[in-house]
């Protein structure tokens, strides 16, 4: 009897002092109820809360969520959720959701859905305005596998304009992201190519996500492992700058990143193997 005991207090004692190591990154919150996939986050101007979507396939809901990782609030969209794939937000308040994912690269029409602030804050279903934009370079829909570069992840707002940064789906090649940008309007545009970067040739440097900093002096990519800064650039050829890389020593299906302030930024992941569907926070250096 005594030998059991010893052998159920042991092992007690080991998952007691078991902790998950998520590298450099510091764990805010488990993300609950329905946000398994969530492929975009933004934070709340003057809240605590976030903006927080899924990924394509779910239906078309934005959730308001707090700290803890729970939904406070759910506005639904009048909309498909073909693929949507980040937030953004600009100085007024007005919410930017990227339907814009293109695995296959053979969308001929992609999109972004605006919220207005003041519909986000007094309404519950949300009529939200259509800015569709197209890809210039590509002619094909699917074009050839080397020139599979329109799919997109990754958005954010800035002075005006909303600046796009594709996810290649050529092999050996997936690291390269292409920038463009198109105007925050209303209307079909031809999105107009800025730089390209390339992170590294691995599937887990696909570019998943980005954002600029409250001051506009940091832009940052994100993938499954790392974050890319970007300081010093010229205009809005946020490429052109220093370049930061920053291993996170942790991987898991990072899909969200934005800014808590100039120096800080959160990172969400998808709930997939076993692991993530949590909030993160990490400090640039």
């Amino acid at each position: 009897m005594m030998l059991r005991f010893l052998k159920r207090f042991l092992i007690i004692i080991l998952f007691t002092n078991c902790t998950v190591n998520y590298g450099q990154l510091n764990k805010v919150a488990k993300l609950t109820g329905d946000l398994k996939e969530v492929s975009g986050v933004e934070t709340i101007s003057g809240s605590d809360n976030f903006w927080m979507i899924n990924d394509g396939g779910n239906h078309p809901r934005v959730y308001a969520v707090n700290t803890k990782g729970k939904i406070e609030k759910t506005l639904y969209v009048e909309g498909k959720n073909s693929d949507w794939e980040d937030l953004t937000t600009d100085n007024k308040g007005n919410l930017y959701v990227g339907d814009f994912g293109n695995n296959r690269n053979n969308r001929k029409h992609l999109k972004i859905y605006k919220l207005s602030a003041s519909d986000l804050s007094n309404k519950k279903n949300i009529t939200p305005v259509k800015i569709e934009f197209s890809f210039p370079n590509q002619k094909k829909f699917p074009p050839k596998n080397k020139d599979r570069h329109f799919d997109v992840e990754s958005f954010f707002h800035f002075n005006g304009y909303l600046y796009l940064f594709t996810k290649s789906r050529t092999k050996k090649n997936y690291g390269r992201t292409d920038l463009y940008k198109i105007p925050a309007t209303a209307g079909k545009h031809k999105a107009e190519f800025i730089n390209t970067f390339t992170t590294c040739g691995k599937m887990n440097c696909w570019v998943t996500s980005a954002d600029i900093s409250p001051d506009g002096k940091k832009v940052v990519l994100l993938s499954h492992e790392t974050v890319w800064q970007f300081t010093n650039f010229k205009g809005d050829d946020f490429l052109s700058g220093k370049m930061t890389k920053f291993d996170l020593d942790h991987t898991s299906q990072k899909e969200g990143i934005c800014f808590k302030d100039n120096n800080t930024v959160y990172i969400t992941d998808e709930q997939a193997h076993g692991k993530g569907r949590s909030l993160y926070v990490f400090t640039l250096d």
